[in-house]
This record gives C-alpha cells, sequence and structure tokens, in this order.
C-alpha cells in the first residue's frame, strides 16, 4: 500500500467465512486483517487487470467484426441448462 492513510471498515463476515478466512492467515503466518487486506488487493488487481485488457482488445474491434463470428458460427439448439429464458 502506497497510502499511509488507513482506515477502519466494520466488515460483517458469515461465520463460514470468517474461519476458512482465520485458518487461511493462520496457515500463511499473517494476521486475519493483513490477509483480508492481501485478497481485497488481489481482487482489485484482478478486476482492473480484466478491465485493462478488455479495453484494449475491443479498442482493435471494427464494425462487423462480431458478425463474422456469429456468421461462422454452426446452427445448433443449446445445450441442456443454456436456453434463453422466456
Amino acid at each position: 500500500m502506497t497510502d499511509a492513510r488507513r482506515y477502519k471498515y466494520p466488515l460483517q463476515l458469515p461465520a463460514s467465512l470468517k474461519e476458512t478466512a482465520a485458518r487461511l492467515a493462520r496457515e500463511d503466518g499473517v494476521s486475519l486483517n493483513q490477509w483480508i487486506v492481501a485478497a481485497v488487493a488481489q481482487k482489485i488487481g484482478a478486476v482492473e487487470t480484466a478491465g485493462v485488457f478488455l479495453r484494449e482488445r475491443a479498442a482493435g474491434a471494427r464494425e462487423g467484426d462480431l458478425s463474422r463470428y456469429l456468421d461462422r458460427a454452426p446452427e445448433a439448439e443449446p445445450e441442456a441448462g443454456d436456453e434463453l429464458p422466456g
């Protein structure tokens, strides 16, 4: 963390998540607070990295690209569970 300021947040976890997080923190040799901070940082990194990746991929798209892919898709019934609702 580059920002020295710290904020307290009253986190409410289901008991099962808290117990699992506490166990994993013990296994990692860190406090539960440190483990939760690292888990939140990891999630933020994953989401932001995915966002950058998708924006970069979308920036290179041209009108009609998706239609070309869809036109090549075979005509088939959806597999069980993949049907559209309604």
